[in-house]
């Protein structure tokens, strides 16, 4: 009897074992059928209007009043409503007076120069901030408004203007800048043109300054998971010494601007 009872207990064992190990093994899943979930969760969630994420990664392009640029930035989600924002922008500033006019019309060829123009200044800006969310999307055609603020240091870079030059009696050619062009009393000199971005690199001078930003985000990209956005906002830089920029116009430390950024990027 106990012989009996003991096979059927063992009988009984393996079967539920046998039963346990079959319903552990997972079916094969069809990628279709994956992706279209994947899809389904992430469209569910931005008619939701979530916007929770650990951290973003975003590209812009930028374009100012005073200059243009290319940036990034790295976000580390907070709360439901804020995230630390750490940015990065390289941009070239312009002065208000400067305009290209024609250095020679020959019929062929035509080359163009900046007149009075001093240096270039490019600048490489950091700053840290914070993104507080003022309205979600509220559904998948919904727009997510966003405010931020930011400050950093900005180092600056002021690389010398050069005009190529042709003297009209002897042929020959040099570079100036327009400083050695006005007190060059040289006769028969003339500037057939500007001299080039890759010209001047040599004779840079490091303009260190702080900045900050108030800014408005809108994010209207289709679903949560990437970012598609407009960004406007204010700009405000104070370098720590003047900056010449275009002959005979007065130098400034303290600039100011209006710019609009297009954003793309992903958030994880």
């Amino acid at each position: 009897m106990s012989k009996l009872f003991l096979t059927v207990l063992a009988s009984t064992l393996v079967i539920s074992l046998y039963a346990q190990d079959s319903t552990s093994v997972p079916r094969p899943q069809n990628k279709k059928s994956a992706k279209r979930d994947r899809m389904n969760n992430l469209m569910r969630m931005e008619e939701e209007g979530d916007l929770i994420f650990n951290k973003h990664n975003i590209f812009g392009i930028r374009l100012a009043t005073d200059g243009y640029g290319i940036s990034f930035e790295k976000g580390k989600y907070k709360t439901p409503t804020k995230t630390l924002l750490f940015e990065f922008e390289l941009n070239e500033k312009k002065s208000p007076k400067e305009h290209r006019i024609s250095a020679t019309s020959d019929g062929f060829n035509y080359t163009s120069v900046v007149p009075y123009k001093l240096n270039n200044l490019y600048e490489f800006k950091m700053a840290v901030g914070q993104q507080h969310l003022i309205g979600g999307k509220g559904n998948k055609n919904g727009v997510a408004v966003t405010a931020l603020y930011a400050g950093g240091i900005t180092l600056g870079l002021l690389k010398p203007y050069y005009l190529d030059i042709q003297n009209q009696i002897t042929g020959q050619t040099s570079r100036k800048t327009f400083d050695q062009v006005v007190t060059d009393t040289t006769t028969g000199d003339a500037i057939t043109g500007a001299s080039g971005f890759t010209v001047g690199w040599g004779h840079l001078s490091l303009k260190p300054a702080l900045n900050a930003k108030q800014a408005m985000r809108f994010d209207y990209g289709r679903l949560n998971q990437s970012v598609t956005a407009i960004e406007v906002g204010l700009t405000e830089e104070f370098f720590f010494s003047k900056i010449p920029q275009v002959y005979l116009v007065p130098q400034k430390q303290f600039f100011f601007n209006a710019y609009v950024s297009i954003l793309f990027g992903s958030r994880k």
